[in-house]
């Protein structure tokens, strides 16, 4: 249901006209909307033009023609692929849904994140005050409570300090998706407004109540807002509560730090979320500047023998009398030994479970230095996993969280179904949930990011000549 286009940028100039290398033609990628197959939709006025507490400018509110530029770094050479436009998010002048008849639902599913509090209360305290409306609910427990009904009434005053705790008010799980369910629970509690709060999984989940609903042709607008810790989420700048991540990731780095060099010839050993992706590691090693390897999934390393981790860790140690080791969870699986049950052991999401890499490698290294060392030595083995999941949001992801859940409710309001909300090069857009469900968002190990820590930490390339 994706609608794209190709615009060019240039109609009228000659072809060597420099504008037509510097402007390629750009694929316009619009979020699907209720008018698709509800041709006959009624139109209102939005009740934000009433409102005194706005300026009313012409600013305010969007120009169905606003987009936003997905690349905006182009080699004007000739080389350039088309580029990707995304539709601008924020409010309309219509809308497609009257406020008083609007009953919205909100979920929240996964593990927990910074952050996720704060878009649930601005989810409501938006769709009340700006909009006027009044019936809004959580659903408790995940997807799973579709199926339960477990809902719980929603209101600005019930949900005024939300955004100064961490976790989630609505309770969250893994797992429990019954499409069938879910979508006769939608259309039997009279929902026409769900927002969906999650990751990946979470998405892909959002896709197909989407086509459902569409192929249903009901007049339920699904909004999807991104949610993941570890940052990959792709097509948006980032997500929410990963700057609280990397934060909080620089408490456990610091006491690592303390306590191997306090030792003689001490390691401290931090492992930092990140499944399939190493950004909260990298962040947190490029922020701290005392870590002196970072290993994460996007980059293979070795343990032993010329140009592997045990070499370079015997080095610095003589040079320094101590080593701080950050590793992504997600590193390292393929070397660590599994039995044949391990292999094939799935969560509840079917994703892959993972062996503690801080473990293993602490292990490692004692019986590396055990073989071939004598004298003292101390690992302290850091996992602040669940101290980072939980705490609240700091100010610049409250402030995000924020602009993410007003979006929301604009994109909606406006009609648009089976979207996500999120920041391209700063600027809110609205981006089809398919996509996003398929985007991921790795480590570019050949950029300058991974470059910059490669510098700062003087760490090998683990590549065997």
């Amino acid at each position: 249901m994706t609608s794209r286009e190709t615009i060019n940028n240039s109609p009228g100039k000659p072809e060597n006209h420099p504008i037509n290398r510097l402007l390629p033609s750009l694929n316009l990628h619009t979020p699907p909307h209720l008018k698709d197959y509800i041709p006959k939709l009624p139109s209102f006025s939005n009740p934000l033009i009433h409102n005194p507490l706005y300026d009313l400018s012409h600013e305010f509110f969007i120009s169905p023609h606003e987009v936003v530029l997905k690349k905006i770094l182009f080699d004007y050479s000739g080389e350039n692929s088309a580029g990707d436009l995304y539709t601008c998010a924020g409010p309309r002048t219509d809308i497609c849904f009257d406020p008083k008849n609007v009953k919205a639902a909100i979920v929240t599913c996964g593990g927990l994140c910074p952050g996720l509090n704060t878009v649930i209360r601005e989810l409501v305290v938006g769709l009340w005050d700006l909009y006027g409306v009044r019936e809004i609910f959580g659903v408790m427990s995940g997807y799973r409570g579709f199926c339960t009904c477990e809902l719980l009434r929603l209101n600005p005053k019930t949900g005024h300090d939300w955004h100064k705790r961490g976790g989630t008010v609505l309770q969250t799980s893994r797992g429990g998706f019954d499409l069938e369910r879910i979508v006769h629970s939608i259309e039997a509690n009279g929902f026409n407004q769900v927002y969906i709060i999650g990751g990946d999984g979470t998405m892909r989940g959002a896709v197909k109540i989407y086509n459902e609903v569409c192929r249903r042709k009901l007049n339920i607008s699904i909004a999807g807002i991104p949610k993941t810790v570890d940052n990959d989420v792709g097509i948006i700048d980032r997500s929410f509560g990963f700057q609280t991540a990397v934060e909080i990731a620089q408490q456990a780095i610091n006491a690592a730090h303390v306590e191997a060099e306090s030792a003689v010839n001490g390691i401290g050993l931090v492992k930092l979320m990140g499944r399939s992706t190493g950004h909260i590691a990298l962040h947190a090693t490029l922020s701290s500047r005392d870590v002196d390897c970072c290993l994460i999934p996007e980059n293979d390393f070795y343990l032993e023998g010329k140009g592997g981790l045990f070499e370079f860790l015997d080095q610095r140690l003589k040079d320094n009398g101590h080593f701080v080791l950050v590793v992504a969870e997600g590193a390292g699986q393929n070397l660590i030994p599994r039995t044949e049950e391990q292999k094939e052991e799935r969560d509840e999401s079917g994703n892959p479970v993972f062996l503690d890499v801080g473990n293993w490698l602490k292990s490692e290294l004692k019986s590396w230095w055990a073989r071939d060392h004598k004298g003292l030595f101390t690992v302290k083995y850091i996992d602040p996993t669940y101290m980072i999941r939980a705490v609240p949001a700091n100010a610049t992801d409250n402030l995000y969280c924020t602009l993410l859940a007003h979006s929301s409710i604009h994109g909606a309001m406006a009609g648009f179904t089976g979207f996500v909300t999120g920041p391209i090069n700063g600027h809110y857009a609205y981006i089809p949930v398919d996509e996003v469900a398929r985007a991921k968002n790795l480590v570019n190990t050949r950029d300058h990011k991974w470059a910059w820590v490669r510098s700062v930490t003087n760490q090998p390339d683990f590549v065997k000549s």
